[in-house]
């Protein structure tokens, strides 16, 4: 029996794609894809003949439906997603529906744009004696958040912090985190689009980077990164110490 394969695109950089997901995303019949925001230069790695839904137009049942008629016919479908579908991607809902049809599914897992971003900043969020902590999140909006998840509790760690789906209020983030214990001169990145080749990046301190994303006209596809990971504070790992043994290096 046919199945659906749910592929992490990546962040935006069509290389960022895995091999398991290339080789999937050629393979495939039908492709539904995240229109809003999966490079469209990945549909370039589609065989001709290939049938292309855009996701962006079509609520759950569409795209279930989409699926199950392929499935039906013995067609590979391939349902494309940005990052990796892990955070934020909706799968679990598209799954669920699914059961119900009795439709078999698989995950080939992509590069999530928290790690995109980290590798265009040349950071390491896990910085010795700094930060051993990330925290992945967002503010509330259509989609809400456990209370018990806002912002200012997780902002009294004083971690590093990758901040999705919020800086269309980039204001009221600077707010949660300042009043939940940030310094106001914990540094604080945003970055657009990151690994596209039209990727921005905004740094600044929290008492400075709202305005700077206003003047350059960030209001989506962009994470928030704050954190001393961000700062000049750094360092070495005990691993690669000379005089630190272990069972490899005596």
């Amino acid at each position: 029996m046919s199945k659906v394969c749910f592929v992490g695109a990546g962040p935006g950089d069509v290389e960022l794609i895995t091999l398991k997901g290339y080789r999937k995303l050629q393979e495939a019949d039908v492709v539904i894809y995240a229109g809003s925001l999966v490079n469209p230069k990945l549909l370039d790695y589609c065989k001709e003949g290939c049938v292309i839904y855009d996701s962006a137009k079509m609520d759950l049942f569409e795209i279930v439906d989409v699926m199950e008629e392929a499935v039906n016919k013995g067609l590979t479908v391939v349902r494309l997603q940005t990052g990796d579908f892990s955070i934020y991607g909706s799968i679990r809902e598209q799954i669920e529906e699914m059961k119900k049809r009795g439709l078999e599914y698989e995950l080939v897992p992509g590069v999530s744009s928290f790690l995109g971003a980290a590798s265009s900043l040349g950071v390491e969020y896990t910085v010795p004696e700094v930060s051993q902590s990330l925290i992945i999140t967002r503010m509330a909006g259509r989609t809400p958040v456990p209370e018990s998840e806002d912002l200012r509790s997780f902002a009294a760690h004083r971690t590093s912090m990758a901040i999705f789906l919020s800086v269309n209020g980039i204001e009221a983030v600077v707010d949660e985190l300042i009043e939940g214990g940030y310094p106001e001169d914990t540094p604080c990145t945003v970055i657009y689009k990151a690994t596209w080749p039209e990727e921005k990046k905004v740094s600044g301190d929290l008492s400075t980077i709202a305005e700077k994303v206003k003047e350059a006209g960030i209001k989506k596809t962009a994470l928030i990164l704050v954190g001393r990971f961000l700062g000049e504070e750094y360092h070495y790992s005990k691993l690669y110490a000379p005089a630190f043994k272990h069972e490899y290096r005596k």
